[in-house]
């Protein structure tokens, strides 16, 4: 281990909320130390969004080959875990990379803060203590775990479902959210019989019904099953198989498959050797650090970002705050704004949403013209032969600035920055109408649902007129 004794900023976590920090607080002539307990890019890139989406495209090439009946399951299989091997190996080492380039002193071990300016780094039972001027935590977050389904076995986590040395014949999915379904249908494109576990009324319950309903209509071609309004009980393990016991409508059923993945949410690393206590840090009743607008702690050097805090679990989010935590030690005046932050499901059709739906606008009594208009149509979308899904734009009805937009349909994940980017700026649905767009492109759909609310906002504007 290296030997540093002070530093200016110190980073504890090198996700993508950790890295970035550290890069940022580099760049901005600090002198920055990041302590990573495991591998370099924590779970994102080892095993989260990066493994997870390189599986997701592996198996939607070969559901195309397989239509075509150029595709071996097993051989496909084994060729994308190797690929998502490459990936995640490839994007660990330009962490690696960017961090040294930048000057940033790499430290391995597990930090435990002893007070407010100095923790202890531990590792192979050796220690090291660096002193601080400012932390920021980047712990991110793992797997919730639930006491009836102890990971182990055939029982999994995301973690050990990205891992699986082949297909399974059967897997049952206890969780509707984003990531059950992501996987869940990954598995079902390489032909695992797939059930899925919600507890609620509808998969996806953080969107919209009309974004889940095509989803939830590939789902079913997808042959997977899907079990609302559903509690898991218990399970029981058999030599090659394990049962799954739920309560559906006051009574009991059960579905025996080759593995469960439990997939409930996450839970963030506030916990442990951390050393939380020993600074005087509280956290909420569900682990989480607060913070104020610039991602600071109670306590004024401590800064928190990402997983730990409030908010939803993503990437980006942390990166964003990453670089605001950065700023505001460097003394600048920048401060965290989320209006913007878009959600993905890598689902198929993909799933996008940017600013407030309607259900949220209405909540909010602000008046709305909604512009949609269809994948069904658009020359891009036939010729990839997906033409699932459409655009959906909210702007206000007076000014007609666009407040939240929703895509359902191909490359959602993609689309949805423009109208992150409109949002941002405050720009109306007029300028997105008025912005050429090249065609073919999947991007004339947003054109065309920003075409349909300018056509509502000008009948509003004359209705009001009269």
């Amino acid at each position: 281990m290296s030997k540093l004794e002070s530093v200016e900023t110190l980073v504890i976590g090198s996700g993508p909320g950790g890295y970035v920090a550290a890069l940022r607080s580099s760049q901005l002539g600090m002198k920055t130390a990041i302590v990573e307990r495991s591998q370099l890019g924590g779970v994102c890139t080892h095993v989260g969004c990066i493994p997870s989406k390189a599986l997701i495209a592996e198996s939607h090439r070969y559901d195309l080959l397989r239509q075509f009946n150029h595709a071996d399951a097993a051989a496909a299989f084994e060729i994308a875990q190797h690929f998502k091997q490459g990936i995640v190996k490839k994007q660990a080492g330009g962490v690696g990379y960017l961090l040294k380039t930048a000057g940033v002193s790499i430290l391995e071990g597990e930090a435990r803060l002893v007070d407010k300016h100095t923790a202890i780094i531990q590792q192979s039972g050796r220690e090291q203590t660096i002193s601080f001027e400012n932390a920021i935590l980047a712990t991110g977050s793992r797997p919730i775990e639930l006491q009836a389904f102890p990971v182990g076995g055939r029982i999994l986590s995301s973690t050990e479902a990205l891992s699986l040395p082949e297909v399974p014949t059967s897997l049952v999915v206890i969780g509707g959210g984003y990531i059950g379904i992501e996987l869940g249908q990954m598995y079902a494109k390489f032909g695992t019989k797939v059930s899925i576990l919600e507890g609620g009324e509808q998969v996806l319950p953080g969107f919209e019904a009309e974004l889940a309903i095509p989803v939830v209509r590939q789902l079913k071609a997808d042959g997977i099953q899907m079990i609302t309004g559903a509690t898991a009980q218990k399970v029981v393990q058999h030599a090659d198989s394990i049962t799954l016991h739920y309560l559906k409508n006051k009574e009991q059923h059960e579905v025996t498959a080759e593995y469960v993945l439990v997939t409930i949410g996450r839970k963030p690393n506030t916990d442990g050797h951390l050393g939380l206590a020993n600074i005087g840090l509280p956290v909420t009743g569900r682990g989480l650090i607060e913070t104020d607008e610039q991602c600071r702690t109670v306590i004024p050097n401590i800064f928190a970002i990402g997983d730990i805090t409030a908010g939803p679990a993503l990437a980006h989010k942390a990166s964003y705050e990453a670089k605001i935590a950065a700023e505001a030690i460097a003394g600048h005046a920048s401060e965290v704004n989320y209006k913007a932050i878009p959600l993905v499901v890598f689902s198929h059709p993909e799933l996008a949403s940017v600013g407030l739906n309607e259900t949220e606008a209405k909540a909010k009594s602000i008046p709305i013209v909604i512009g949609k208009a269809s994948f069904a149509i658009n020359g891009r979308a036939l010729a990839l032969r997906e033409t699932e899904g459409f655009v959906k734009i909210l702007a206000d009805s007076a000014s007609g600035i666009v407040i939240g937009a929703q895509i359902v349909g191909v490359e959602a994940s993609t689309l949805v920055s423009e109208l992150g980017l409109a949002i941002e700026m405050g720009a109306t649905v007029e300028d997105l109408a008025l912005t050429i767009h090249p065609h073919p492109t999947l991007g004339e759909v947003i054109m065309e649902a920003a075409e349909n609310a300018v056509r509502k906002t000008m009948k509003v504007k004359k209705e009001q007129q009269i």
